[in-house]
C-alpha cells in the first residue's frame, strides 16, 4: 500500500492497521493444532475484514455519489450553478486586485518616483492619445 493509501485508511478506517495486517498477525502467532478451529477463526477473522470495509465504504457515501452521477439533469444543473459561481468569484475577485493595483500605482506616482514616474507618464499619454 502506498503512503498516500496508507494516511487515508488509518484516517477512515476503524482499526489502527491496514487491512489485514492485524488480522494477519493473529493467524501467524497461532499454533497449527485444531483444524476445524483454525478454520472457524479465519472465518471469523475474515468476517470481521469484510465488516469493516462494508463499514469503510459506508463512510464513503458511494451509493449516494453513484446516485448523484447517474441524475443527468441534476448534475448539468450542479455543474452549470457550480460554474456561473466560480466565473463571478473570479470577476469579483480580478477587480478588487486590479483596484488595489491601481491605488499603488497612483500611490507611487504621486510621490515622483523617477523610473516608475517616467513609465506611468507614459503609460497615461498613450492612453490619452488613444481616446482622441
Amino acid at each position: 500500500m502506498n503512503a498516500r493509501l496508507w494516511r487515508r485508511w488509518r484516517r477512515d478506517a476503524p482499526c489502527a492497521g491496514p487491512p489485514d495486517s492485524e488480522d494477519r498477525a493473529q493467524l501467524e502467532a497461532e499454533p497449527c493444532g485444531d483444524a476445524a478451529g483454525t478454520d472457524l477463526e479465519k472465518a471469523s477473522l475474515v468476517v470481521r475484514q469484510i465488516d469493516r470495509w462494508i463499514a469503510s465504504m459506508e463512510r464513503l457515501r458511494l451509493a449516494d455519489y453513484v446516485r448523484y452521477v447517474d441524475d443527468r439533469k441534476r448534475l448539468f444543473w450542479s455543474s452549470f450553478f457550480s460554474g456561473v459561481a466560480r466565473g463571478v468569484g473570479m470577476a469579483v475577485g480580478f477587480t478588487i486586485l486590479g483596484a488595489i493595483l491601481v491605488i499603488i500605482l497612483q500611490d507611487l506616482a504621486r510621490h515622483n518616483l523617477p523610473l516608475i514616474g517616467d513609465m506611468l507618464a507614459q503609460i497615461v499619454s498613450v492612453v490619452q492619445k488613444q481616446l482622441e
